[in-house]
């Protein structure tokens, strides 16, 4: 059974940056795609950033593209969100997701697995 397990969220200011890591359970992560999702109140859950199983490729939403950057360390079982430049509407509960297959399955919200997500407040 693959766990995630999201750290790293907070209360930060408008303009701040903050830091959010994924790891994740089991002995193959470097076979799976990653990516980070968030939902705010009363929305849908959206899509924020995928990485491919070897770091290579990654695909950012319009939204946080140049602000936030996804990466991973497969000797760590870790992905990682670096959040900069943070406004107040990026404040949400940040999921990641992960599968076998392609970056593109992650991003388009089928991952197999799920964390339990993390609060992302900024402040304005």
């Amino acid at each position: 059974q693959v766990q995630l397990v999201e750290s790293g969220g907070g209360l930060v200011q408008a303009g701040g940056s903050l830091r959010l890591s994924c790891a994740v359970s089991g002995r193959t992560f470097n076979r799976y795609a990653m990516g980070w999702f968030r939902q705010a109140p009363g929305k849908e859950r959206e899509f924020v950033a995928a990485i491919s199983s070897s770091g290579v490729t990654t695909y950012y939403a319009d939204s946080v593209k140049g602000r936030f950057t996804i990466s991973r360390d497969n000797a760590k079982n870790t992905v990682y969100l670096q959040m900069n430049s943070l406004k107040p509407e990026d404040t949400a509960v940040y999921y990641c997701a992960a599968d076998t297959r392609t970056w593109r399955t992650v991003a388009a919200g089928s991952g197999a697995y799920w964390g339990q997500g993390t609060q992302v407040t900024v402040s304005s």
